[in-house]
């Protein structure tokens, strides 16, 4: 469900996504993580023409290194080695609809200088492929990072920036919204509620107080994983909130080190597989790494696994 409370919120979800929904045209969504820019990209895909076709989001940062290309458009049987069969990419998968490539920031420059082509020329060629495949995706591509920086860096490619930038959309961090956390507060504790197949429960003024006191460096994202985890601590009518928030992911005004860089980067990719390390949606997958390598750097950070199997610093056994 859409928030849109506070001025900068109701501009971009009752003036810019309408407009720009009508158009065919590319749109770049930028803002912090967890601001909710798929929530934004869903909502042109479901106000566009094209809101009865596909709507598929691929995370860029995501994908196996080597794999870009093949995910993204696709192979044919015999590219490499373990392509024993043809594979459509998600731009094939999404057509007629519209494809949010997510953290666009991380996308390799081979692979950017493909996504041109087909911003430019609307087609692909499959990984292995001798000829051009039409196909007609509405892209709408998102970053966190600065890609004016990184243009200048050369790390990412002049050209592909000002194709994305056709229709840029800004979204501001939560803690510039403020007028909008009570009623996120309201949407996300009936969400959750819901999922959990009970009453949802009062939020306190006192609650409120703290969630306020907040600067949320996470965002919504980081506001829906502490009411969720509250929830779960909560058996009463009352919503109480499980730990402190100032404590969040990271002391403020200190940068993280590289150590505590790696470990909440792996802790994430076993979260988000469920505890899995090995096969195509395991962690090691998921942060490009071999399973043997990501358990190596899991015991020398002392990470366990969080799925109630054998730990991190097991061997192959239990859940792979």
């Amino acid at each position: 469900e859409v928030v849109a409370r506070g001025p900068a919120m109701r501009a971009i979800f009752l003036e810019m996504v309408p407009l720009v929904a009508r158009q065919d045209t590319t749109v770049l969504v930028r803002g912090e993580t967890g601001t909710g820019k798929e929530v934004i990209a869903r909502r042109i895909h479901a106000l566009s023409r094209r809101a009865e076709r596909p709507f598929l989001a691929v995370n860029c940062g995501a994908l196996p290194e080597g794999l870009v290309e093949s995910a993204l458009f696709g192979h044919e049987r015999g590219a490499f080695t373990g392509a024993a069969a043809r594979h459509l990419g998600t731009f094939e998968r999404a057509s007629g609809g519209t494809l949010l490539l997510d953290e666009i920031g991380e996308l390799p420059r081979a692979a950017q200088a493909k996504l041109l082509r087909v911003l430019q020329e609307g087609e692909i060629e499959r990984v292995g492929g001798e000829g051009a495949v039409r196909v007609s995706v509405r892209v709408i591509a998102a970053t966190h990072r600065p890609l004016e920086a990184m243009v200048a860096s050369g790390a990412f490619r002049e050209d592909l920036y000002y194709r994305l930038q056709v229709f840029p959309i800004v979204v501001p961090p939560l803690r510039e919204r403020p007028e909008d956390l009570e009623p996120l507060t309201r949407v996300i504790v009936e969400k959750v509620a819901a999922s959990f197949g009970r009453r949802p429960p009062r939020v306190s003024a006192e609650a409120m107080a703290r969630l306020r006191a907040h600067d949320w460096p996470g965002n919504v994202r980081e506001l829906e994983n502490v009411i969720e985890r509250s929830m779960v601590m909560s058996t009463g009518d009352e919503l109480v909130l499980s730990a402190p928030l100032a404590a969040a992911p990271r002391a403020a005004g200190r940068a993280m080190t590289y150590r505590e860089a790696a470990q909440r980067c792996i802790e994430d990719a076993l979260r988000a597989s469920g505890g899995k390390i090995y096969g195509e949606d395991g962690a090691a997958a998921a942060l490009g790494l071999k399973p043997t390598t990501l358990q190596s750097k899991m015991r020398k950070l002392g990470i366990r696994r969080e799925d109630g199997g054998n730990g991190g610093n097991g061997g192959n056994g239990g859940n792979r």
